[in-house]
Order: structure tokens, then sequence, then C-alpha cells
């Protein structure tokens, strides 16, 4: 069922889902998700980045239909769940709450996990906490939550991707060049809409432009980018609500689960070190770094490893 069409020959012909939903998760919060593929199949929770990213139709070509149940759902605040770029109540704890409010709800009683950047972060964490709840794991880009990402980010992509960063800083004033953050923040959440919308194109567009080998300016419209900037930089001031090294001093939760994990060789949004740190600490794990790669799920190689990896588990 391989569309030929589709970039590298890889990707799934995509069906349309057979049940979509929202899911009142309390707090004011509403999280939009979908069931796709096979109502027997394997079941796989898909965690999309960001914070704030929300999944597009274009993930599910990473999954054959006919053998997966893949669950897609838009984290608080982001994609189609309600409100929009909403960052009251929004913290991972919530996060993984709504995500076992999910599991429960659909009536399944284990799940892979399959998740990218952020969404590798999210599927760490559930995994700490619910172990039991966990078949296996497929991630992309690890990132661990940690202030040492956070300021790699803000501060020292430019070293790659020097074009970028000057677009980037140059919205920024001097005297806040040394809290880049905090600027940001504070434009995404002033009650000027304009203002917002502004920022958020600004830092989307940075983050999206270093997100492959190959640098590309990728201009994303305010609206659209709204989400991902506000609430990315609202978990960014809150250390992602992550305890400091709680990942790294909880992987023997889950120590005992099959992970592979998919690492770009040249992604400068979240670079290898993590990986290789995670990759260390988990008996179980197996780690690919593709040479020829940088962030993006949708690279060439890194898009074939991922579907490699979910063969694997079929």
């Amino acid at each position: 069922m391989l569309n030929l069409q589709r970039k590298s020959d890889l990707f799934f012909e995509t069906i349309p889902s057979y049940h979509n939903d929202y899911l009142d998760v309390g707090d004011g919060h509403k999280v939009y998700y979908e069931q796709y593929g096979n109502p027997n199949g394997k079941p796989v929770l898909f965690l999309h980045g960001g914070p704030g990213a929300g999944f597009s139709n274009s993930h599910k070509g990473f999954f054959d239909p006919k053998l997966f149940r893949v669950i897609f759902f838009d984290q608080r605040g982001s994609g189609k769940s309600i409100p929009y770029a909403e960052t009251g109540n929004n913290n991972t704890k919530a996060l993984l709450s709504d995500i076992e409010c999910l599991r429960s709800l659909l009536n399944i009683d284990q799940w892979y996990l399959f998740g990218g950047s952020w969404g590798s972060t999210l599927a760490l964490l559930y995994g700490i906490k619910y172990p039991k709840r966990c078949l296996g794991f497929v991630l992309r880009g690890i990132f661990l939550g940690s202030n040492e990402e956070v300021n790699w980010f803000l501060y020292d992509i430019k070293k790659f991707f020097p074009e970028a960063y000057e677009k980037f800083i140059s919205y920024v004033p001097p005297s806040f060049n040394n809290n880049i953050l905090e600027w940001f923040h504070k434009q995404l959440t002033v009650n000027n809409r304009s203002v917002n919308l502004k920022a958020a194109s600004i830092w989307a567009e940075y983050e999206n432009s270093c997100s492959s080998l190959d640098y590309v300016a990728r201009p994303i419209s305010g609206e659209n980018a709204l989400a991902i900037s506000k609430i990315e930089t609202h978990y960014f001031m809150n250390d992602c609500f992550i305890p400091n090294n709680f990942i790294i001093d909880n992987i023997k939760n889950v120590s005992y689960i099959p992970a592979i994990i998919v690492q770009g060789r040249h992604d400068v949004i979240c670079p290898p070190f993590k990986a290789s740190m995670l990759s260390n600490a988990w008996d179980a794990a197996e780690i690919e770094i593709v040479e020829d790669a940088g962030h993006s799920a949708f690279e060439a190689n890194i898009s074939r490893k991922l579907i490699n990896a979910l063969h694997m588990i079929k």
C-alpha cells in the first residue's frame, strides 16, 4: 500500500481516520483526537512536538494502516484542541493525565509510543510514570527538557545557522540579547494581538528554518505559529515543568522496555549528545545515528529509519 507518488517513495498512502472526537479533560480544555488505521491493529500513540505543534495528516504516512491502530491527539492548546494557544492549566503533569484519560477512554490496555522532539520527552515521561502501559518506544530527535538544551536553542544554533539566527535576534532589543526567552514570552502574552502574531511568526520561522540539514528560510504566519510559539515559551519559562535530570534519573523504570532512538547527526534543534546519554542509560534501547540528517522527521533517511523501526515492532 506504499504510495510511490510521495517524497522518497517511503510513506504509506493515507486514508481517512475512522473516528475523531473531543475529550473534555477539565480545566477548560478539550483535546482533539483521531483513531487511524486498523481498529484491531497494534495500538500506537503518536506524540507531536513543540510543545504546541499539533499533529498533521502528513504524520499518518509513517504508519501502515493495515497493521496499526494509531491514536493521534493535539495536546492542550495545540492544533484543533480548544481553546487554541491556551497556556492556562497547560503543563506537563496535565498532558500526562490527558494521555492516560485517552487510553482509558479508548479501552487500550497497552500501546507503543511514537514521538519526536518534545514528543520524545512526553513519551519518556509517560513511560516513567506508567511503564506497565508501554509495549515499546520509537523516538526521534531526543529532547530531555533541560535548561542546557533550551539555551542551546536560544543562543548556540547561531554557530551552525547564522543567517537564521541573525534574523531571529534582529527582532530582540539589545537589552534583552541575554534574555531572549523572557522577551519573546512577554511579546507572546501581552494583550496586543498584532504584537503576539509578529513574535509568533519570528519564533516559529527560526525553529522551522533550522530543522533540516540544508538551511531553508521557512516563513510561517503568526496565526499558524501562535500555538507553538506561545506554548513553547510558556513551557521553557517553567523548565518544561520537569525537575532537573528527572528523565535520566528515572529511566530505570523503563530499562527493560525496548526502544529505538533515531537521531540526526546534524540535528541543531535537539543535538545528538542527549540521545547518546539516554541510550547509554537505557538497557533495552538501540540508537541509530543518521549521518545525513538534521531534526525533521521528513528528511528521507530519518523517515526511512522510523518506518523501519515500526516494522520491527509489527
